[in-house]
């Protein structure tokens, strides 16, 4: 099926094939014909699967041409990233359409927002905080709001954002269409819909928080900071595979750690991007790592959500992230629009029982791989590590005798087959308790 099988008005279809977009993708087709119906829609779909512009084409249709000065449709997404990102795609599609789309964010100068919704908006995308503070300025006008769209629902609920989101529902006028977005459906993302949704047609293209099946997963066993480190120097110093890779952390902390042990070796082609960047700065970065002018983003979980970026070759999450489905999130960053992708995880020792969440979780055992002979094994433990630690002894492969890695005791070698081997009997002991 093509886009035009869909009835797409002339003018987003000439957009659409200029960009290269030929045939939509199932949650597309899925939620095109709710969304002009005029019906309340809950879609649940990772990351990747296009539901952009699932929800941005009927959109824009219903909106056809500028008209007024208050918005007529409005989005809500949890990070600055994506209302860029959404604006981007607008940008694509109206082309041939007069439309104005106005982004709103925070970290920046509210009155240049301010000036440019009060010049006139059909289109309206904010994050929820700075939603309500143009509002109470007065500023946002919210009567004519049709069409609502909350993306990303259970990242803004992680985030803390449901208090400023009932805030925005009760400014709404009644009778208006709402379209909610999730890749997880959370209970705290089923109350939202049973709040503000009226008999929602729930439409799921994929089962909950599984990872595209384009993506090869991976994982080494590292026993600490600084030999993952290293082991990421000698992964990304294979630029013919390694083509366009995006680092993950949890911590604001290790993203600037990694940046400043790999800036020796590749310091032209790195971008860093976390929440203690400045708005300006991250965005230059996003913009040079989509642009090619960057080879590698290091990232902490804030860049996971929604952050659209082709042809990524590799996603390496340098620790394990304490929710499951932020891995899902963070591997939904390659193998997009049916290419495919590699994901690797540096797994310690006390990240063991996260991972074997996230394995339950996507319901599969991720393969692990030796650790390369040529990788220097650290035993350097920085300080947040010292508390945690067993003090196991990791080697390259097989335990293996001579040189800097001489022979060890028995039982203080600790192999990739030894973690196998305590991995699955976690797994027994678990299930005889079931």
């Amino acid at each position: 099926m093509g886009f035009q099988d869909l009835n797409v008005s002339k003018q987003i279809l000439m957009a659409l094939e200029e960009a290269g977009f030929e045939n939509p993708t199932p949650i597309q087709e899925e939620v095109f014909s709710i969304s002009r119906s005029g019906k309340d829609l809950i879609g649940i779909a990772q990351t990747g699967t296009g539901k952009t512009l699932a929800y941005l084409i009927p959109m824009l249709m219903k909106l056809h041409y500028a008209q007024g000065l208050v918005p007529r449709a409005l989005v809500i997404v949890p990070t600055r990233e994506l209302v860029v990102q959404v604006c981007e795609s607008v940008e694509l599609l109206t082309e041939f359409m007069d439309i104005r789309c106005v982004g709103v964010y925070g970290g920046t100068n509210i009155r240049t927002q301010q000036d440019r919704v009060f010049e006139g908006v059909d289109l309206l995308v904010a994050t929820p905080g700075r939603f309500m503070d143009i509002y109470y300025n007065g500023i946002i006008r919210t009567k004519m709001i049709k069409t609502v769209v909350v993306d990303e629902a259970d990242r803004l609920m992680d985030l803390g954002f449901l208090p400023q989101l009932k805030g925005i529902f009760e400014v709404l006028p009644e009778k208006h269409q709402t379209m909610l977005f999730s890749a997880t459906f959370s209970e705290a993302v089923e109350s939202l819909s049973h709040d503000f949704l009226n008999d929602p047609v729930r439409v799921e293209v994929a089962r909950q928080a599984t990872p595209v099946e384009n993506v090869k997963q991976y994982r080494y066993d590292v026993p600490n900071i600084s030999t993952k480190i290293n082991l990421l120097k000698l992964l990304l110093a294979d630029k013919e595979n390694f083509k366009k890779v995006m680092i993950f952390t949890e911590t604001k902390k290790n993203a600037d750690r990694i940046v400043e042990r790999l800036a020796d070796h590749w310091k032209g082609e790195l971008s860093v991007i976390h929440s203690n960047k400045a708005q300006n700065t991250r965005l230059k970065a996003l913009r040079s790592f989509k642009e090619g002018e960057t080879r590698i983003m290091v990232a902490s979980d804030v860049a996971a959500r929604g952050i659209d970026v082709q042809d990524v070759s590799h996603v390496i999450n340098f620790d394990i992230p304490s929710l499951a489905e932020e891995y899902v999130h963070r591997i939904g960053r390659t193998a997009r629009a049916g290419k495919e992708g590699a994901a690797i995880s540096f797994v310690s020792e006390i990240e063991e029982d996260r991972f074997m969440d996230i394995e339950r979780l996507i319901n599969q055992e991720v393969k692990i791989l030796d650790l390369p002979e040529k990788l220097e094994i650290s035993q350097l433990l920085l300080e947040e590590e010292q508390v945690q630690t067993n003090n196991i002894v990791y080697q390259r492969g097989k335990p293996q005798g001579g040189g800097a890695f001489h022979a060890k005791k028995a039982k203080n070698t600790y192999t990739a087959e030894d973690n196998r081997r305590n991995v699955m009997k976690k797994r027994m002991a678990k299930k005889k308790k079931k």
